[in-house]
């Protein structure tokens, strides 16, 4: 018998016209139909979204659900069931590979096979952390000398500090911010002021970075050379007010005392220029200073 010219029909020649319907979608091949393909398995527009955000496109998302379907399929298969056109698919698989969705069994014609969504989001997790390191250097190194020479930031913050406990605490954090350069000048230092300072002022210390610290002969000698111990100290008989600059970005400003002479107000900016002049000015009363060489220990 001759091979039909066409795709074979089970309708005999007296079926109405009418009746002849070819399903939604099929796949024919040398003219007999062989399978009808099924209708793509549909998600949720929250885990579509999902997906998009991890890197995947549209295209990208139907070639895989149509892979989750089918188990493993070819390219026209894969074509055939998401509705990515034959011309793009295998552009589609070769970025679902890469990003760790799918393999694929080389041969004439290749299979993909969908990996296991657990899998594959531990690849992009592993994939984004890597282009995360490989990226930071570089932005580190060329942006945030850019950032820090800045002389003026659109919205640097100001904090109120209310109560000495609060100024402590907030002076001790902002010490741990150092990398270069502390300079402290303190009025009037209580004792176990100076004693909640001296960890952070040692860590300094023992990093290499330069802490110099100012204040008047009002403080106690017992103070002061628990201070030299550890940073450069520097006594001037009268000083207005106080404060803490950290590599010339942050400043904490002391503002006021209670009658006890405690520290009960102070703000805290990392404005550059603030930042800057706070220490233009220490470094002024600082070459009007006198050193203070610290009593050997009795210990």
């Amino acid at each position: 018998m001759d091979r039909p010219d066409g795709p074979r029909s089970l309708a005999s020649p007296t079926t109405p016209r009418s009746l002849l319907v070819r399903p939604k979608k099929c796949i024919w091949m040398k003219g007999i139909e062989l399978r009808q393909v099924p209708q793509l398995l549909s998600i949720s527009e929250k885990a579509r979204r999902s997906l998009q955000e991890l890197g995947l496109t549209d295209s990208e998302i139907r070639a895989f659900m149509a892979l989750l379907q089918a188990g493993s399929a070819t390219a026209n298969i894969v074509s055939e069931v998401s509705g990515v056109p034959y011309s793009k698919i295998h552009e589609v698989l070769g970025g679902l590979e890469k990003k760790g969705w799918v393999e694929v069994e080389h041969g004439r014609p290749s299979r993909y096979y969908p990996r296991p969504p657990s899998v594959a989001l531990d690849t992009t997790k592993l994939q984004t952390e890597a282009r995360l390191r490989r990226n930071e250097a570089i932005i580190l190194e060329e942006l945030q000398p850019l950032y820090e020479r800045g002389e003026v930031r659109e919205h640097p913050d100001i904090w109120i500090v209310r109560g000495e406990l609060n100024v402590l605490s907030k002076a001790t954090e902002t010490l741990g911010h150092a990398t270069r350069e502390i300079l402290l000048a303190f009025p009037k230092i209580p004792d176990e002021i100076v004693e909640g300072l001296l960890p952070a002022l040692r860590d300094a210390s023992k990093k290499g970075i330069r802490v110099h610290v100012m204040t008047t002969d009002e403080v106690s000698m017992s103070s002061l050379d628990e201070l030299g111990r550890v940073c450069e100290v520097r006594v001037k008989g009268k000083m207005f007010g106080g404060g803490l600059v950290i590599d010339e970005r942050e400043v904490l400003l002391l503002l006021g005392e209670d009658e006890g002479k405690r520290v009960v107000l102070a703000i805290w900016s990392d404005h550059v220029g603030l930042a800057k002049f706070a220490k233009n000015y220490f470094d002024h009363l600082w070459r009007e200073s006198n050193s203070v060489i610290p009593r050997k220990s009795s210990l």
